[in-house]
C-alpha cells in the first residue's frame, strides 16, 4: 500500500483538530436548547447509524458482537459515551466552551494517574510534578486566579463538573486501552455508541416530550449533526489513519492544540471573553502534557474516544 505524503497526515490531522475543538462549540450551541441526555443520544445515535455500516463493510466476517464481548461494549458505553457525555454537555450550561476545553486537556495526566493504579505502571518523580503542575493549571482556571478561593469553595460548578466528566474519560480510556486488542477500535466504538444509544431511548424520548424539543428552532439539531459527523466519524478516521502513518506519538501531540483552537472558536463564535487566568493555566496544562509526552515511555495509541468528539 502506498504510503501518504507526511505533511497530508499532519494537515488532516490539524482538520481533525479544528473538528474536535468545534465540538466545544457546538455542544455550547446546542445545550441552551436540548437537554443532556437528548444530546447524547442524538450525537451518539447518529454516529452509530453513520458507523455500522462501515464496520460491516471493513470487517465482513468479524462484526457481530459476540456475546462474551457485551459486557466490555456495555462498560464503555456507560462509562465514556453516557457518563463522559452527560457530565460533558451538563457542564457547559452553567461554563464556557473554553474553560471545558482547558479544563479537558488535562485527561492524558488523570489517564496516566488511574493507570497507576489499575494498570499497574509505576508512576515517577517527574510525572507527580507534571500531574500536580496540570492541576495548578485547571485550578488556576477554575478560581479565576485566585487560588485561594478553593479554600471557600467559590467556583464555578460547571468547571467541576467538567473535571468530573474529564475523570470519567479517562475512566474510559484505560478500559478501551484493555478492551481493543480483544474487539478493535471500529468494532468497540461503532457498539459503544449503539448501546449508548438504545439505552438512552427511554430517557431521551420522555425529554423530547417534555421539554417540546419538537418546537425548537433547526441550529441545535445542526450542532448535533456536526457533532456526530464531523468530530466524531470524520476525527476518527484520520485519527486511525495518521496512527497508521506517522505513529500513535506524533498523532497524540496536535491533541494539545484543542483547547487553543476552541478557545479561539470561542471568542469568534460565541463571543466568550478570554483574561489572563486563562492564558496562565492553558500554558500550565499544555506544557505538562507535553513535557509528559516527550520522553515517556508510556506513550500509547490514542484510541477513539480519547478525544471529545
Amino acid at each position: 500500500m502506498k504510503q501518504s505524503s507526511p505533511y497530508k497526515i499532519y494537515f488532516l490531522m490539524f482538520l481533525a483538530t479544528f473538528f474536535w475543538a468545534g465540538a466545544f462549540i457546538a455542544a455550547k450551541l446546542g445545550v441552551y436548547d436540548l437537554s443532556p441526555v437528548l444530546l447524547t443520544f442524538l450525537r451518539m445515535g447518529l454516529a452509530a447509524v453513520i458507523l455500522f455500516p462501515i464496520l460491516v463493510f471493513k470487517q465482513k466476517q468479524t462484526w457481530q458482537l459476540e456475546l462474551s464481548e457485551l459486557k466490555y461494549v456495555l462498560a464503555t458505553a456507560i462509562v465514556g459515551m453516557i457518563g463522559y457525555h452527560l457530565f460533558f454537555f451538563t457542564a457547559l450550561k452553567y461554563t464556557t466552551a473554553s474553560n471545558a476545553s482547558m479544563i479537558n486537556a488535562t485527561n492524558p495526566l488523570i489517564t496516566a494517574l488511574l493507570a497507576t493504579y489499575f494498570a499497574g505502571e509505576r508512576l515517577s518523580i517527574k510525572k507527580i510534578m507534571l500531574l500536580l503542575m496540570a492541576l495548578t493549571g485547571v485550578l488556576y482556571i477554575i478560581t479565576k486566579g485566585n487560588l485561594i478561593s478553593i479554600l471557600e469553595l467559590d467556583f464555578n460548578k460547571g468547571d467541576f463538573i467538567m473535571l468530573c466528566g474529564t475523570f470519567l474519560w479517562a475512566v474510559y480510556g484505560i478500559l478501551v486501552k484493555k478492551i481493543v486488542p480483544m474487539m478493535g477500535p471500529l468494532k468497540l466504538t461503532t457498539y459503544s455508541f449503539l448501546f449508548c444509544a438504545v439505552l438512552l431511548l427511554p430517557f431521551a424520548t420522555y425529554d423530547f416530550i417534555k421539554t417540546q424539543a419538537y418546537l425548537v428552532g433547526g441550529s441545535p439539531y445542526l450542532a448535533v449533526v456536526y457533532m456526530a459527523i464531523f468530530p466524531t466519524v470524520i476525527g476518527y478516521s484520520i485519527q486511525q489513519l495518521a496512527i497508521q502513518e506517522i505513529g500513535p506519538s506524533k498523532a497524540s501531540l496536535f491533541i494539545n492544540c484543542v483547547p487553543i483552537l476552541s478557545t479561539l472558536l470561542a471568542v469568534l463564535f460565541l463571543g466568550e471573553a478570554i483574561y489572563s487566568y486563562h492564558f496562565i493555566g492553558a500554558a500550565l496544562i499544555i506544557a505538562a502534557v507535553i513535557l509528559y509526552n516527550i520522553g515517556s515511555d508510556s506513550r500509547r495509541p490514542i484510541k477513539d474516544g480519547e478525544v471529545p468528539r
